[in-house]
């Protein structure tokens, strides 16, 4: 049986220090991470932004792994680049081939933890589901987006993300850092469960899916008007309904939630959406079955 080959990658956004300064003490060998058949490989994403402690010198690193950017060989924006060098090293035809990538985030909202999905891809889902059986951590499933494209793991035949929070950015946090481990760990002890058939398997994932995004309220030279409402503030995975606030301006008057339709927010005020443009994200949460087919994706993934 062939080892499989596992990319594990903090530092993406270089200002994000936490899974970052972890990573530092895994090239210390501080931890054995590898297991049974399973090589893990572990890279800073942006380390040039880390040194600065930016999010990003040219461009978002995480936005750069749309096949239009990587093909026009006249573009030489440093992420751009990057993107094709951690392609080049590591991606399924790349010199040290992995076939999993775990990309580690931290987020300033008060989210807390949680799994990132782009898409539907059978493996992504079984072992976003694997893990959150263990953790109990949320699934945000980000699809149908077409403003947001070009996300690091979706360049590998599976992936996931993993946030952290809330942290400030450029920070050290225990807690952060902790946190980030557990799930570090966790991740590749349910890649060892699915290979030696011993996964514990969930009935059902529960998944909150991106429908959209709201920006703050703006005046006419687009400058933000209002701020997240204090009791909106913080309150990620809470339902909003139709006369909630949503919004409040200098002067305290707040501007209510003015749709009929229920969402779910996330990245309620992280600090890098602002230049996006997004003050929170709306999702809609469902129960999905836990589909053997997805197993089946996956161990075919692992086992390959």
């Amino acid at each position: 049986m062939c080892a499989l080959q596992v990319l594990l990658v903090a530092g993406t956004h270089g200002n994000e220090e936490n899974a970052s300064w972890l990573f530092d003490q895994l090239e210390k060998k501080l931890w054995g991470l590898n297991k049974k058949n399973i090589d893990v490989f572990s890279v800073i994403g942006n380390p040039e932004a880390r040194e600065a402690n930016l999010r990003y010198i040219d461009r978002d690193l995480n936005r750069c792994f749309h096949s239009d950017l990587l093909s026009d060989i006249e573009n030489q924006d440093f992420e751009v680049t990057r993107a094709r060098y951690l392609l080049d090293i590591f991606g399924p035809s790349g010199k040290i081939p992995c076939q999993i990538i775990f990309d580690f985030h931290s987020t300033t909202s008060y989210m807390g933890n949680s799994l990132v999905v782009y898409g539907r891809r059978p493996s992504d889902l079984a072992l976003a589901g694997l893990i959150q059986h263990q953790l109990g951590l949320p699934i945000y499933l980000h699809e149908g987006d077409l403003s947001q494209q070009g996300f690091m793991v979706t360049s590998w035949p599976c992936g996931l993300v993993i946030e952290i929070g809330a942290t400030p950015q450029g920070l050290l946090v225990s807690k952060t850092i902790i946190q980030t481990k557990l799930a570090l760990e966790a991740c590749l002890d349910q890649l060892s469960f699915v290979r030696d058939n011993i996964a514990n398997i969930p009935r059902n994932i529960i998944i909150h899916r991106h429908i959209k995004s709201i920006d703050f309220p703006r005046d006419e030279n687009g400058n933000r008007i209002a701020f997240i409402h204090p009791e909106r503030e913080g309150k990620d995975w809470v339902k909003i309904n139709k006369g909630d606030p949503l919004f409040m301006n200098s002067s305290g008057e707040t501007y209510i939630y003015s749709e009929n339709t229920s969402y779910i927010p996330v990245f309620i005020n992280e600090a890098s959406y602002f230049e996006k443009n997004i003050a929170m994200s709306f999702t809609k949460r469902e129960i999905l079955p836990f589909s053997n087919k997805w197993l089946q994706s996956l161990s075919q993934l692992i086992d390959k």
